[in-house]
């Protein structure tokens, strides 16, 4: 993309978001727009669970809620043409990958200026208010949260005679051999690397547990040195020397290597954190019962932490064109992020239906909630490894530009086409051309 085309695109952004909001106020009264339902949409999650809690704000408030779903696949073009087209839409959930983009083009606003949002921040983990801020300004309220978790197969590590899980990345590597060299798995060590958009997840747990960074504090590309470096070489090694990880695993996609490791077939795996539900449910797994989490190892120089993500609920400029739909619509947005009735009513529905994780600190405490996770999954080192959890470093306007060059350039380094140097090099000189575009 040009230059003059990056420009073109951002301008056509900034002006598809005042024709929403001139296709939403203008020849309207401000009354009978405060007097519409508040609209809510949402991707194809735990229908029925928002619809009885959205019943709930009703009959609390008085208010009324216009309640519209799309799968997940489609929500994101969906949204974008409903912005385009001034379609009437006053809060939303957002990932945290499209922020700068939909905060550029103005279909989402701040919401620094409402204390009932921003006043649960002391409650959120730091990573879930960095997830949704952008340019110093905060975008919403937590919906959903999670980490790239670390997971092994217990009964597996003690029949190669191994007493506790690895705690740095060496140690791994050592396992695995061990493991392999006992007939108990042909790839003990399963990193899903594919081309999909579970990739950058994968990629950040590997760099951050090294102590890299993609992008440093000041937007310029940092994964050609230190950490970066020594994850990909770690894992090029993994697959090439070691002969630990399958060089498949370029052809192999988050939901795959769900399917893989429930199936007994590797003794670790970087596995995003909910679905230890899954891999010990014995209707769906056949290591039920022995899918345990770790800390995520650390690299020589790194740590152990990890990439979360977030998902968040955002407002629009609609919402805040009126003062009374922006407080109308602030209490929804609050009785679904926040406290309903005093307690965080909606994240313990959400977690009880789908096992969808939570960024609230205190509800690692709830004695509710600590029974409902210790069925699968210890509670305590999940709320540990959740608090060493950091965002992606990359979303920018042209994150996803870029994140098709950065795959594929490690994509080639783990089939030996080129260099681990090589291959960050030119991820990093793709990363400065967009960047230098804007």
């Amino acid at each position: 993309m040009s230059k003059s085309s990056a420009l073109s695109r951002r301008s056509f952004l900034k002006t598809s978001a005042s024709g929403l909001v001139a296709a939403s106020t203008v020849g309207r009264a401000g009354a009978a727009l405060a007097a519409d339902p508040i609209h809510f949409a949402t991707w194809s999650a735990a229908v029925d669970t928002v619809k009885s809690h959205i019943a709930g704000f009703e009959a609390k408030t008085g208010l009324k809620v216009d309640y519209s779903n799309t799968p997940w696949a489609q929500f994101r073009e969906t949204m974008i043409t409903k912005f385009v087209g001034g379609a009437p839409i006053d809060t939303l959930w957002v990932s945290d990958s499209w922020l700068p983009e939909w905060a550029e083009a103005g279909w989402i606003k701040p919401v620094d200026q409402y204390k009932a949002l921003t006043a649960y921040n002391d409650d959120v983990d730091k990573f879930c208010v960095d997830s949704m801020s952008y340019q110093g300004k905060q975008y919403g309220i937590t919906y959903y949260t999670d980490f790239m978790g670390f997971i092994y197969n217990e009964d597996m590590l003690k029949k190669a005679g191994l007493s506790a899980p690895p705690t740095t990345w060496a140690e791994v590597i050592d396992q695995a051999k061990t493991i392999k060299s006992k007939g108990l798995a042909e790839y003990p060590l399963l990193v899903p690397m594919a081309q999909e958009t579970w990739l950058i997840e994968f990629i950040s747990a590997l760099v951050f547990s090294h102590g890299g960074r993609l992008v440093d504090d000041k937007g310029n590309a940092v994964m050609q040195e230190g950490g970066a470096a020594q994850a990909l070489n770690l894992l090029v090694d993994a697959v090439q020397k070691h002969k630990v990880v399958s060089p498949s695993c370029v052809e192999t996609g988050e939901l795959a290597a769900l399917k893989s490791f429930s199936a007994g077939q590797h003794a670790f795996g970087l596995i995003p954190k909910y679905r230890l539900r899954t891999l010990n449910d014995p209707k769906q797994s056949q290591v039920a019962g022995h899918a345990k989490i770790a800390l995520m190892p650390k690299g020589e120089k790194g740590s152990h932490a990890t990439v979360g993500w977030m998902r968040f609920y955002g407002m629009t400029p609609r919402a805040q064109a009126d003062a009374t739909r922006a407080a109308n619509t602030v209490k929804l947005m609050e009785w679904f992020g926040g406290k309903a009735d005093g307690e965080y009513r909606f994240q313990k529905l959400l977690f009880k239906d789908v096992g969808a994780g939570f960024g609230v600190k205190s509800l690692f405490k709830d004695p509710e909630m600590r029974a409902a996770y210790a069925a699968y999954g210890d509670v305590d080192l999940i709320g540990k490894q959740q608090g060493l959890a950091l965002k992606k470093d990359v979303v920018t306007p042209w994150f996803g530009e870029w994140n098709d060059v950065n795959g594929s350039a490690w994509q080639q380094a783990i089939l030996g086409k080129v260099t681990p140097d090589q291959a960050l090099k030119n991820s990093a000189a793709k990363w400065t051309s967009l960047k230098k575009q804007g």
